[in-house]
């Protein structure tokens, strides 16, 4: 069953989420993760450059796949996650530089990219821990709706919707490229935990039908109703007023 982690705000929602990475990573130092970027991510990625810089924390043989990265971005592209990633999270800790994949978004066949990116991570011994973000259209990495259940990592084209969730990093959303590669559902849904942060007003109604326990293509984060370890580590303000004071899929907090 999932559980639901009420939070005071956005920050300790994501705060939450780096919480269960480092306990992750304490009680199994090599560790693969599936890390995801954008805004909600951004205090869970200073709360682990904390623990690490504080002695509490090493994260030097976790095994890191970003979740996503658009097509067309080189990783030396500001704009591109790859940068991101080098900002936040390898120039902010100790992690292996060489440990951390992103999908090369400017590969000749992206198509074989994804395949490959996929491989990888079936070489490792598949994803310990995903942490992902809800999208305002209820879209995990970039799993759209009308996303199938049993996609894997594959090349997807962005609704408008998503490109104008994403313009402040590119100035307009026009600039936002239009495809993205991205780890699929069943890959996210094979993962062994998963923590969903759920931050932002814009999440309140994916979120709502998601605790609603709706199912079906078109909120592909439903596929995590089913996960035997999943945990959404949510804004209290994006609490429904009708799910009273026991939430219908449990309460972690």
């Amino acid at each position: 069953m999932m559980r639901v982690l009420w939070c005071a705000d956005a920050q300790a929602a994501a705060t939450a989420a780096a919480e269960i990475v480092a306990r992750q990573v304490r009680l199994r130092p090599r560790s693969v993760l599936a890390l995801p970027t954008g805004r909600s991510a951004l205090p869970m990625y200073a709360h682990l450059s904390r623990l690490v810089r504080q002695g509490g924390l090493s994260l030097a043989e976790v095994t890191a796949f970003q979740l996503d990265e658009y097509v067309g971005l080189g990783p030396e592209d500001q704009s591109s996650f790859a940068a991101y990633v080098r900002r936040h999270l390898v120039a902010a800790t100790d992690v292996d530089p060489a440990r951390v994949h992103v999908p090369r978004g400017d590969a000749p066949d992206p198509e074989a990219e994804a395949c490959g990116y996929e491989r990888a991570i079936a070489a490792v011994g598949g994803i310990d821990l995903a942490v992902l973000g809800l999208g305002a259209n209820g879209h995990i990495a970039f799993n759209e709706p009308g996303s199938p259940a049993h996609s894997r990592t594959r090349v997807v084209a962005l609704t408008w919707a998503t490109r104008a969730a994403n313009a402040a990093w590119f100035g307009a959303a026009a600039r936002v490229p239009e495809r993205a590669i991205t780890l699929g559902l069943a890959t996210i849904a094979s993962a062994r935990a998963v923590v969903l942060i759920a931050a932002g007003a814009n999440k309140a109604a994916p979120l709502a039908r998601l605790l609603a326990g709706e199912r079906g293509p078109d909120l592909p984060a439903a596929v995590l109703l089913d996960h035997p370890d999943a945990l959404v580590a949510a804004d209290r303000s994006l609490r429904p007023a009708a799910q009273g004071p026991e939430p219908a899929l449990g309460n972690a907090g």
